[in-house]
């Protein structure tokens, strides 16, 4: 490990089977917690390469509890946080809306690292359950168009780093993994990144992939259309820049977007927007990254018809239904 070390320091960076052989040793235990934490400083003294990104991820996918749908097409909606926006759950809400229009969702999360409340809090308050049965699973997905697999419980070698990562308390390039490993990897996805460089980082990912994608990066700074300015989207079909005019949806003020300063707020405004009390904002940015996943399924739709679909899904109580369904579906 001394060597390998002696390398990053050398600017050197790492090959894509070399950085998928590293990580595996990291979580064998092979490193012990002074070199681990001034390995993960490398990594914020510089930009992650496109090799060392997929060596990493797919160390993560070969080491975790897989979980395989039969090849049913699914979505996961999912950003890479770190935008530090302190966000209300835009994606974790947008994934009920589009279960409920219909679409199998098979949601990948964990605790928040850059907000006051990731999706498994949120969920896990609200009596959502954490499982890795693939059984339990499947009926959530037959019955709810939603399963959600907490990555704990899919990733168990990763708690050979969590006490370091802890400790360091920033964020590092395990944070870009998680949007990259979900267990069941989906046939279809919807990416929303905190800058340019990790959306293009993601986008030469993903055109090998053989799965339909959307890659959004609001260009004042979200991981997700904000509809605060214009927004960025790459995807299997090219690239192209769009502003809430051109969907027509008017200009949100960030602060609309807050998602309260404890658990508990956003709890609040989680019920609040699934039961249509939330506003007009919350409403908006919400079926507005519904209506971009349903646009993953139907590119050949014009966009602004796929959001009108969430809205629906919003507005019928559809999607307040497919919440209710998966977190009964153990009863």
């Amino acid at each position: 490990m001394k060597e390998l070390l002696q390398k990053l320091y050398a600017h050197e960076s790492l090959g894509k089977e070399e950085a998928k052989r590293v990580l595996i040793n990291i979580t064998n235990g092979k490193m012990n917690p002074s070199q681990l934490a001034s390995f993960m400083t490398v990594f914020l003294m510089r930009s992650i390469t496109i090799d060392e990104l997929m060596g990493f991820r797919d160390a993560l996918l070969e080491l975790c509890i897989k979980v395989d749908f039969g090849g049913m097409e699914t979505i996961d909606i999912v950003g890479t946080g770190g935008d530090g926006k302190n966000t209300f759950n835009i994606s974790t809400l947008s994934c009920f809306v589009v279960a409920g229009a219909g679409y199998k969702v098979t949601k990948h999360g964990n605790y928040g690292s850059s907000s006051i409340s990731g999706s498994s809090n949120t969920l896990e308050k609200l009596g959502y359950e954490f499982t890795n049965d693939i059984d339990k699973l499947k009926k959530q997905l037959d019955r709810a168009n939603i399963c959600f697999m907490h990555a704990p419980k899919f990733h168990p070698s990763m708690k050979s780093v969590a006490a370091i990562r802890k400790q360091l308390g920033v964020r590092t390039f395990f944070n870009l993994l998680g949007p990259l490993v979900n267990p069941c990897q989906p046939t279809h996805q919807l990416y929303g990144t905190s800058s340019l460089e990790i959306s293009r980082l993601y986008n030469y990912i993903m055109q090998d992939s053989g799965r339909k994608y959307n890659i959004v990066y609001a260009l004042d700074g979200y991981d997700e259309i904000s509809l605060t300015g214009k927004f960025d989207i790459k995807n299997n079909y090219g690239h192209q820049v769009l502003s809430p005019e051109k969907i027509n949806k008017n200009h949100i003020n960030p602060i609309q977007l807050n998602g309260g300063e404890s658990q508990e707020e956003a709890v609040n405004i989680f019920k609040n927007v699934l039961n249509g009390k939330g506003t007009k904002a919350q409403i908006d940015v919400v079926s507005t990254n519904a209506g971009m996943a349903i646009h993953t399924f139907k590119p050949e739709v014009n966009i602004i018809d796929c959001i009108a679909e969430a809205e629906e899904s919003l507005k019928n109580g559809n999607a307040l239904n497919s919440f209710q369904l998966a977190v009964d579906s153990y009863q």
